[in-house]
């Protein structure tokens, strides 16, 4: 998902840069659309490494129930593993539910700079096409 949006921001920099703006306007909204590239990259890295301390923290999650489970078990082993094969799933869980909700925010965000992008690539040919 990284990669596409490295591409995504690649593309976006050289379709801006082609369009060779002739105006300090066009050339403005190329600044704005790189900006806005950069911010969505940022917001990307961001929900990435949410998504990576989700998926860390439910990992210490289902360690410390397993832990536990293990100091109180005793004499009822059976009982306690069936209730860490439980926490262990719950957190799995939870973290794949994390995940998902990165990934979705990060291709929220990479679909808004798309149409950034695109938006002041059309008013830079626009505004070079009247001068």
């Amino acid at each position: 998902m990284k990669t596409h949006l490295y591409v995504l921001l690649a593309a976006s920099v050289l379709a801006l840069s082609a369009c060779a703006p002739k105006s300090e306007e066009a050339k403005n909204e190329a600044a704005e659309a790189s900006a806005a590239a950069s911010q969505a990259g940022d917001a990307a890295a961001q929900a990435a490494d949410a998504a990576g301390t989700a998926v860390a923290e439910g990992a210490d999650a289902a360690a410390a129930a397993t832990t536990d489970a293990a100091a109180a078990a005793g004499a009822a082993v059976d009982n306690a593993a069936a209730a860490t094969a439980d926490a262990a799933a719950d957190a799995a869980a939870g973290a794949a539910d994390a995940t998902a909700k990165a990934a979705d925010a990060t291709a929220d965000a990479a679909a808004k700079v798309s149409d950034k992008a695109d938006a002041a690539a059309e008013k830079a040919k626009e505004e070079a096409a009247k001068h």
